[in-house]
């Protein structure tokens, strides 16, 4: 069969991006504020809603473009590169670190900020009861 002819199972593209993300279910439905059973049959579905796609774009950090144009074989063939270069280029540098492991620390930095940003608000939410409380 023939890449032209194949069907693109659009869940799982979601799926496998959500791994190279170091991503699990649970994170993923808290993101989209739905259940990990929903992510689940969610990448299941051959086809998704196109505003659904965004939102779980979004909740990925990738662009809709990136999850419905997504290719096991494009991902390795990017990654190899960053080896096949060095060697092209005649220098003996290599990678000195795992570029799926700089996606995780990024996304790990999110978090803690949102986390921070939310710990925030809630101060002044009851720095405000407070003062309302007082008049």
């Amino acid at each position: 069969m023939s890449t032209a002819t194949k069907t693109s199972h659009i869940g799982r593209k979601i799926s496998r991006i959500r791994e190279l993300r170091g991503m699990k279910q649970e994170a993923l439905a808290a993101e989209l504020g739905i259940s990990q059973q929903s992510v689940s049959s969610l990448e299941q579905s051959e086809h998704i809603e196109s505003e659904k796609l965004e939102r779980v774009a979004k909740a990925l950090g990738v662009s809709r473009d990136a999850i419905e144009n997504f290719s096991e074989e494009k991902a390795i063939n990017y990654f190899s590169t960053f080896h096949d270069n060095s060697v092209n280029h005649g220098n003996n540098s290599y990678c000195t670190f795992n570029p799926l492991d700089k996606l995780v620390q990024a996304y790990e930095e999110k978090e803690k900020l949102y986390e921070r940003l939310l710990q925030a608000e809630k101060e002044k939410v009851a720095y405000l009861e407070k003062l309302l409380g007082k008049k």
